[in-house]
Parts: C-alpha cells; sequence; structure tokens
C-alpha cells in the first residue's frame, strides 16, 4: 500500500508477492540478467529508474529541465489539498484540476493522481479485497504461461524490472494474472504488459489502473481480435 510521509508517497514493499518457483527455476537456466539483457557492470539509473539514462551518460540535460525544488514543493501541496478534498474539487473545479494536469503531477504524488484521475479508486472502493482474492487464484494455466514468458520482456533497462524473478516481473505477473480472472472473457493481451508494467512503476494499486484503462479507456482494446483497433 502507499502512505504519505513528509508529503511524498512511498510504497509498503511487504505488499511484494511471489511468483511460483517453478517460473524462477525456468528462467535461471537462461543466464544472468547480464547475459540476458547485455548490462555492463555500470548500472547507475536515471531519476526515472532506467538504467544509462541521461544523467549516467554524461548528457547535460534530460528533454524537459527539471522543475525548481521550491516550485515542486508548492505544487506537492497544491496536489495534497487536491487529493485530500477530491470529491469537492473534482466536481465544482474541474477546470483547476485539468491546468494542474497540464503543468504536470508532482512525481511523489504521480501514483495517488492517477489512480484518482482515471476513477480507480472509486473502483477499488466498490470491489474490496477484489484484488487479493484475485491474487490468491492460481489462474488459467494458459494465460500464466504466456504471461510468465512475457515478463523478462518489458522494460529491461529498468531498476524494478532487471531481475529474473524480482520484485517487479513478481508484481508485474500478480497484476497480469489477476486481469485475466477478472475479466476471464478476455484473458491477457500482450500489449497490455507494458501498459501495466508503467502503472507499476509509479502505483502500488496498478491492477485498478489496469481495469479502468481497459474497461473504461479502451474497451474492447485488448479483447480477442483487437475488435477496437
Amino acid at each position: 500500500m502507499a502512505k504519505i510521509e513528509n508529503g511524498r508517497e512511498s510504497v509498503d514493499t511487504r505488499s511484494i508477492r511471489t511468483v511460483s518457483s517453478s517460473h524462477i527455476d525456468d528462467e535461471s537456466s537462461l543466464g544472468s540478467d547480464s547475459e540476458i539483457n547485455g548490462f555492463t557492470s555500470d548500472r547507475r539509473t536515471d531519476k526515472y529508474g532506467f538504467i544509462g539514462g541521461f544523467c549516467c551518460r554524461g548528457v547535460a540535460a534530460s528533454p524537459q529541465p527539471d522543475v525548481p525544488p521550491a516550485v515542486l514543493r508548492q505544487r506537492e501541496l497544491k496536489w495534497l489539498d487536491m487529493l485530500n478534498h477530491w470529491d469537492r474539487w473534482i466536481i465544482k473545479r474541474f477546470d483547476k484540476v485539468r491546468l494542474r494536469c497540464q503543468k504536470g503531477i508532482p512525481p511523489a504524488l504521480r501514483g495517488r493522481a492517477w489512480l484518482y484521475l482515471s476513477g480507480g479508486k472509486v473502483k477499488k472502493e466498490q470491489n474490496q479485497g477484489k484484488f487479493q482474492e484475485l491474487d490468491s487464484q492460481p489462474g488459467d494455466p494458459k494465460w500464466v504461461d504466456t504471461i510468465e514468458k512475457d515478463l523478462h520482456r518489458q522494460f529491461p533497462f529498468h531498476e524494478m524490472f532487471i531481475s529474473r524473478g524480482g520484485h517487479g516481473q513478481r508484481d508485474l505477473f500478480c497484476v497480469l494474472k489477476a486481469y485475466t480472472l477478472y475479466r476471464p472473457e478476455e484473458g491477457y493481451c500482450q500489449a497490455q504488459a507494458p501498459i501495466a508494467a508503467v502503472l507499476l512503476m509509479h502505483m502500488p494499486d496498478a491492477f485498478w489502473g489496469l481495469v479502468q484503462i481497459c474497461e473504461k479507456y479502451l474497451p474492447g482494446y485488448y479483447s480477442p481480435g483487437l475488435v477496437r483497433l
């Protein structure tokens, strides 16, 4: 779960779960992470968690300049006030919410903001304990096997997903498997994996973010036959 500490959102690592040991054993035969992904011993990351990013290559500046700390802190305080009084803001001051989104959501609050903006917070509240229930189920072997084969392909140069069987890949497996149980008529589509991975980089409730994307914003896009393409 996420919690706010000194205005910043952190992730409770106790929520991390594990994939079946057979998956880890199978992958170990493929060699080390460095051998698989072609990494050197230098694994410095940029501020986004990507190995060998702009700050690690001696590049003077990233594509977008950093927001001054004082400005970022003010934005964080404004966003905390909005999120703590969300219903009032989204109903009565929607234009202001949109403007602040355009200016940029502070990284420390991005996961919580995405959950609120997508409607995932309401969806989660309407389905208390649903993700935990789905996570405890084994899943359809057909989808489980396909998902496991895709895990190492998702952002292999990101510190969260670099390790075979690491916490990032385990959490990604849980989210994707849970979705196949939540929407068995759709199952799993490979294009969902990178979306879920990006959500996991920012929010512990990535499952409900994925549900909203697939059900509300892109219904049918990931369905069998890709009927909405």
